[in-house]
């Protein structure tokens, strides 16, 4: 029987998620890619390396999340090492906002990580492994941005879903944490890079005065899916240059 980890990282097309599969590839693991951005995915599994696995797959329809795990099962065996990076923004004025709009960032950010991390679960505690899952949570969990208020709670949720999982799961040795990442170097942040005025309101509520980048988020959950965080659980690691600290965010 193959002891190889077998990892699985959502919106690892670009990026975070392309960071964190990245670095934990770099421990051994067999790699497996998802993201809705089927060539994306394909080609970012291609730079990891040959045995490296892209799946496309929408993190807000749960059918497909069940057949990516259907097929993740049958042809490589249980995830032991889970991250739920897939997440979307949609930024709107608060008034104008639907509840359509609204609804399709939380099954994306909320839905899609809570199924995931049960699916996983299930197949961990089936198999004995004592995995480790990882949520990407945000500042936004912490601090409130008005036009990105779907986005907001989302991750909020996410932070809270973090915790009950660790609990229920503890039991299992599964270990379940979360990282809130700050203004970071991603697509997201292209039109912010491209505007002085937005970059130094940015820097404004940066202490360390630079935006981060994917790897160094990468770094953190490689690190927190490892054995070196073995008695971590239930937290979530901000990785915002200091900025959840101050007290005004935009």
């Amino acid at each position: 029987m193959n002891d190889t980890p077998i990892a699985l990282v959502t919106g690892a097309a670009q990026g975070i998620g392309f960071a964190c599969a990245q670095a934990i590839s770099e421990s051994g693991a067999r790699m497996v890619l998802a993201d809705i951005n089927t060539e994306g995915v394909m080609a970012a599994a291609r730079k990891i390396d040959g045995d490296a696995i892209g799946i496309a797959c929408d993190m807000a329809d749960p059918a497909k999340i069940g057949t990516m795990f259907d097929q993740i099962e049958t042809e490589l065996g249980a995830v032991s090492i889970l991250v739920n990076n897939a997440g979307i923004a949609q930024p709107c004025d608060f008034l104008e906002t639907t509840v359509e709009q609204f609804q399709s960032v939380i099954d994306v950010n909320l839905t899609g990580p809570f199924l995931a991390t049960q699916r996983a679960a299930k197949a961990m505690v089936a198999k004995g492994i004592e995995g480790a899952i990882v949520n990407m949570s945000s500042i936004n969990a912490q601090v409130a941005i008005p036009s990105i208020a779907a986005y907001c709670a989302s991750k909020g949720g996410v932070m809270q879903l973090t915790k009950a999982a660790a609990l229920a799961l503890a039991p299992y040795n599964i270990r379940v944490n979360a990282v809130g990442p700050g203004s970071i170097d991603t697509a997201m942040m292209a039109g912010v890079n491209a505007d002085p005025g937005a970059m130094a309101m940015v820097m404004s509520r940066t202490p360390l005065k630079r935006i981060g980048t994917p790897r160094e988020i990468g770094d953190v959950v490689a690190f927190l899916a490892s054995d070196k965080a073995s008695y971590i659980t239930g937290e979530t690691i901000y990785v915002d240059g200091g900025r959840i600290g101050m007290n005004y965010t935009c």
